[in-house]
């Protein structure tokens, strides 16, 4: 029996814990992880008839919306005011009451058209909390990574952002450069998993020239908790006086560099990972697919 096999041997009773965390409450990545189910066709077996908790549910209060919305247009509302009163869009209150009397018309056409720009901010704001709501619920998902998490997401990380070795150009270092905090935080994390002392990091701020450079550098050495040894000359790039640059604001900081010092071993190492990375993610190709593919 392999080790796979023996791992889900007792289904019943893997079944009892995993429907026993569902009734807790957890979402299907937690209950993953607490039972260690790596397939997802087991785990959709193990929670067969079991129904998601309501924390992981997408809202949805469409046929609220909608009874309000035609009860409003029976009372003599227009599309405008009941986009104003309930925030959604005039298609949907058109699909929603077309079928019941059109009210007569109270009001002149500009004043229609200023509650429609009313109701058409509101629907903006209405927008803008739903992707807030979304994106903290899919961070939310996400919760603590493993290890072995953090390592593939790195390796991925580096071999899409990171400097890469080409035939015309040997060059085994590693180098990342980014503008996003974040993807600079993730890296330094994963340094640090592959046990890379700080006192082998350089960095290097990248900024156009007309920009606050000196905010740049303290915010680039306050993210990164550097000592300012470790900060080489800050790259200037020049443009005319013509240039129509986007990148521009308070939030703008430049790129920052990030050289690992005697990094070629394990610039193998990332450039190696990745190659399993992507014979794993389709096993059916390990025999096509070659180093020398790369």
């Amino acid at each position: 029996m392999t080790e796979t096999t023996s791992k889900y041997a007792d289904f019943e009773g893997l079944r009892t814990q995993a429907v026993a965390l569902r009734r807790e409450g957890l979402s299907r990545r937690q209950i993953r992880d607490r039972l260690h189910v790596d397939n997802n066709d087991l785990l959709n077996r193990l929670l067969q008839g079991e129904p998601a908790p309501e924390w992981t549910k997408r809202p949805n209060a469409k046929d609220d919306i909608r009874a309000k919305a035609r009860e409003l247009r029976l009372q003599g509302m227009t599309y405008d005011q009941i986009q104003v009163e309930l925030g959604c869009s005039k298609s949907s209150i058109s699909l929603w009451v077309r079928d019941l009397p059109k009210p007569e018309r109270k009001r002149s056409r500009d004043e229609s058209s200023a509650i429609g720009r009313r109701g058409w901010e509101a629907t903006l704001q209405r927008r803008d909390v739903e992707r807030q709501a979304q994106k903290q619920r899919a961070a939310d998902e996400v919760g603590a990574m493993t290890d072995r998490e953090l390592f593939l997401l790195g390796v991925g990380l580096y071999w899409a952002e990171g400097t890469k070795s080409k035939p015309y150009r040997t060059q085994e270092r590693v180098t990342f450069v980014n503008s996003d905090p974040g993807m600079i935080e993730v890296f330094l994390a994963w340094l640090r998993l592959l046990g890379v002392d700080d006192d082998a990091l350089r960095f290097h701020v990248l900024i156009h020239e007309t920009a606050d450079v000196a905010g740049a550098e303290r915010f680039w050495a306050d993210l990164t908790g550097a000592a300012p040894s470790a900060f080489g000359k800050t790259s200037l790039k020049k443009h005319s006086p013509k240039t129509n640059r986007k990148n521009a604001g308070e939030n703008y900081r430049g790129c920052l560099a990030v050289r690992v010092l005697k990094s070629a071993e394990l610039y193998r190492r990332i450039e190696g990972s990745w190659y399993g990375i992507v014979l794993g993610a389709d096993p059916a190709s390990r025999l096509n697919v070659r180093l020398s593919r790369y």
